[in-house]
């Protein structure tokens, strides 16, 4: 800071007339010869701050060797005013304390100032105040001067300075010397939910809801007792759900009976007894389900080698093992019997524990339950009906209705303390700009369990978001490259434009000066944003009929970006 302020008292004197401290007389008449550049000129918004590059380069034998300033850099916009820390030059014969400006060689003296951003900052202009002190003459103490020309305060000017107040004030903005204009605050229209994960729901629209009950048959038989096959538990709770369906509107289902045989004995006859078994159990389930009023279908598939398989993982069986392998290894339903008849040591128990469980027709009921709209959904969050969605049903209309999300979100989270119910509200919240309630539901779905890879990656974006880059830091190294490019470019660094996408890639292009990559990104999008965009890329680029036009459709899709607008120092040249 000290260096920048000796550059800035420099400069600010170097291109002044003083025309009533005697001192600075010469200078004045050869402020032409001093070289003041502000880099930027119009000043740019980075990570919470605002920040200059300033350089000036005094020729040799300009400064006097006596004269002595002091200078302070301001940033001043509507309602207020933030400086920097005062700094002093001097020349070599000069008596004090301050930075001593050479007199015989041409002298370069460059620093960095940084103001503290401030909504208000957006129209604003960096300026120097000066205050000088020669040895003789009337600034024998340091006086304010007006930086533009000079000239020492009249009277009248010194009893306002001295009273203090808004006029005051006034007379001090007067003095300074504008170096840069306005602030560009595109960095801060990033739009970092864009790049943030959100983690899926298992709602299903359609859910396939299964009840079976067999019905048990006797070796080589397809005769069936109705009364006692209708009497087990599993036949009652199957004809309980058919009825359920039917008066469930969102239902639709159908009832078959598909019969089986045992894998014992000849194929053939297995095959007809299969057939037999479905027709006799279709007859027993179309009496007791009479009242449902629904069709029953009816198929055979004859041996029951699935089953068999099934049923023997299931067992307890010692070489269970072998007898799974013998079945993978054969596909003829004869060889696989009579490899199977060979294990001698577990035959009869397969005889008498696995294969009468096969000796079956099975009853299926299968019903296609719809679950609620998305219409219907959206209609309950925003009636403040939440209470009547489940977790899955939240997530999913939070996902596919955006409007509601935060709604539907923030009940989701306190209900059911669900990681990925914060981990989504995270994202709503970003997207609505409320970058702190965004991070504090991340950091809830971290409590909650979640140690995802798209939370890693949302934690990045949400401490970016809230300007806290060094800890974006601690997770963008295992973020994906578009997060990592956009944490980046929260810390000023466009870089890495070409990872981003949409709007991010047009405001990262045209802060890195690519306003054709910057047009391009945004070629298909048609939202107020990207034509308010278009317009300060075409400004840029001296299209001011374009610009016009662009920022036109801008605001009739959005009418808060008038206001905006107005305020916008990227748009200065169309409004002028």
């Amino acid at each position: 800071m000290k260096s920048l302020l000796k550059f800035t008292a420099a400069v600010a004197i170097a291109s002044m007339a003083f025309t009533s401290c005697n001192c600075f007389k010469k200078m004045a008449q050869h402020q032409d010869e001093v070289q003041l550049t502000c880099t930027p000129e119009v000043l740019v918004l980075n990570n919470g701050t605002v920040a200059a590059d300033i350089q000036v380069t005094f020729p040799a034998k300009y400064f006097n060797k006596k004269a002595v300033l002091k200078v302070t850099p301001v940033l001043v916009f509507e309602g207020g005013e933030v400086a920097a820390p005062t700094q002093g030059l001097q020349g070599v014969k000069a008596t004090g304390n301050y930075a001593v400006v050479s007199d015989k060689e041409t002298q370069t003296i460059t620093h960095h100032v940084e103001f503290p951003y401030d909504a208000r900052m957006q129209q604003s202009q960096l300026q120097l105040r000066v205050e000088v002190k020669c040895p003789k003459g009337p600034c024998k103490e340091f006086t304010l001067i007006d930086a533009n020309n000079g000239a020492v305060p009249t009277k009248e000017e010194l009893a306002l300075l001295a009273e203090g107040g808004e006029e005051a004030d006034a007379l001090k903005v007067k003095f300074g010397r504008v170096i840069a204009t306005g602030v560009n605050t595109l960095q801060e229209t990033l739009d970092y939910s864009d790049a943030m994960a959100p983690e899926a729901d298992n709602y299903k629209h359609v859910t396939t809801v299964v009840t079976k009950a067999d019905i048990a048959y006797q070796i080589n038989s397809s005769n069936v007792n109705a009364k006692k096959a209708t009497a087990t538990d599993d036949m009652k709770a199957l004809s309980d759900k058919v009825f359920e369906n039917k008066e469930n509107d969102r239902a639709t289902q159908t009832v078959y009976v598909n019969g089986y045989a045992s894998p014992d004995g000849p194929e053939k006859f297995n095959d007809k007894l299969s057939n037999a078994r479905s027709e006799s159990g279709k007859k027993v389930v179309e009496k007791f389900l009479a009242d449902a009023g629904i069709q029953i279908d009816a198929a055979a598939y004859g041996e029951d080698w699935e089953g068999f398989k099934e049923a023997v993982a299931a067992s307890n069986l010692e070489d269970k093992n072998l007898i799974l392998q013998v079945l993978n290894m054969y596909d003829s339903a004869a060889q696989r019997e009579a490899e199977i008849k060979n294990m001698a040591s577990v035959y009869n128990t397969l005889k008498t524990d696995v294969l009468p469980q096969l000796r079956r027709a099975q009853v299926v009921n299968s019903a296609d339950i719809s679950g609620k709209t998305d219409d219907e959904m959206l209609a309950l969050v925003n009636e403040g009906n939440c209470d009547e969605l489940d977790l899955e049903e939240l997530l999913h209309i939070a996902q596919t209705k955006p409007e509601c999300a935060v709604a539907a979100l923030e009940y989701a989270a306190a209900k059911y303390n669900d990681a990925r119910a914060y981990n989504n509200l995270g994202i709503a919240y970003s997207a609505a700009g409320q970058h702190d309630k965004a991070l504090e539901a991340f950091e809830n779905a971290a409590k909650a369990g979640d140690t995802s890879a798209e939370l890693n990656n949302n934690l990045a974006l949400a401490y970016s978001a809230t300007g806290n880059t060094e800890k974006a830091a601690e997770y963008a190294g295992a973020a994906n490259a578009k997060t990592q490019a956009l944490v980046g470019a929260a810390k000023g660094d466009y870089s890495k434009a070409n990872a981003l996408d949409g709007y991010n890639a047009a405001v990262a292009n045209y802060m890195n000066g690519n306003l054709d990559a910057a047009k391009k990104a945004i070629a298909n999008d048609n939202s107020a944003k990207a034509d308010y965009l278009r317009a300060v890329i075409a400004t840029k680029a001296g299209n001011l009929n374009e610009a016009k036009t662009q920022l036109d459709s801008a605001i009739s899709k959005d009418a808060s970006l008038a206001e905006q607008a107005s305020k916008d120092v990227n748009l200065v040249a169309l409004f002028q």
